[in-house]
């Protein structure tokens, strides 16, 4: 199989079963978005969920933030992981945002790398829920999934797998593939042990392949 079939088959199998992916992070405008993501990185989004509506109750924009203190703030996000750097990351980047950019964030990558804990993949995700551009974020599900499936091979890092998968994916399709693989790695394809019994895609992924091969020679 190539990789250019083995992509078409992935991209009709993740859209038959996933016609319209969304975020599983709850936000109702796209700062309140970048501070999730932000509160987010090595935390779910579940934790994420149950400690931003009060944060974002006594913080609704990001001048309230801005003149926040740590203490203030850590009070209300004290249960993620990190919450003492997240508390100087949500604050700074609301101070940016507030200072930089009138309150309101920006929708170009340049400038929200700009932004206190905004790094490439949150800047991506911004680019890709917000306002629907092929921005493609690579976290931790969207490398795994990429390289097992066979999308990628042997990549070294998360900007290589994200070159490849913009390559290869229809622009149009980047946004909801980003969605597709995350959740795909998330309650599917899990990194410890993958439920290949209830996947769509063994019959193209290559890690299954290769288990299924390695199984029956055991036997």
């Amino acid at each position: 199989m190539t990789v250019k079939e083995r992509y078409a088959k992935a991209l009709e199998w993740f859209a038959a079963e996933m016609p319209a992916p969304q975020t599983e992070l709850k936000y109702d405008n796209p700062f309140h978005l970048l501070i999730a993501v932000i509160l987010s990185a090595q935390c779910t989004d579940k934790r994420v969920n149950m400690i931003t509506p009060p944060l974002f109750e006594a913080y609704p924009d990001a001048a309230s933030l801005a003149a926040a203190t740590p203490e203030e703030v850590f009070a209300y996000i004290k249960s993620v992981s990190y919450p003492n750097n997240k508390t100087r990351s949500i604050i700074g980047a609301a101070r940016t945002i507030t200072e930089e950019f009138g309150g309101e964030v920006p929708d170009n990558i340049d400038d929200l790398m700009r932004i206190p804990g905004v790094g490439r993949k949150t800047a991506n995700v911004m680019l890709a829920v917000v306002w629907n551009r092929a921005a493609m974020a690579v976290d931790t599900h969207v490398f795994r999934v990429s390289e097992r499936i066979g999308l990628t091979t042997n990549s070294k890092n998360p900007l290589t797998t994200e070159k490849a998968l913009v390559k290869n994916i229809p622009e149009e399709l980047i946004p909801m593939a980003h969605h597709w693989l995350i959740l795909h790695g998330r309650y599917v394809c899990k990194a410890r042990r993958p439920d290949c019994l209830n996947c769509g895609l063994t019959p193209i992924c290559r890690y299954y392949q290769k288990e299924s091969k390695q199984t029956t020679q055991i036997r």
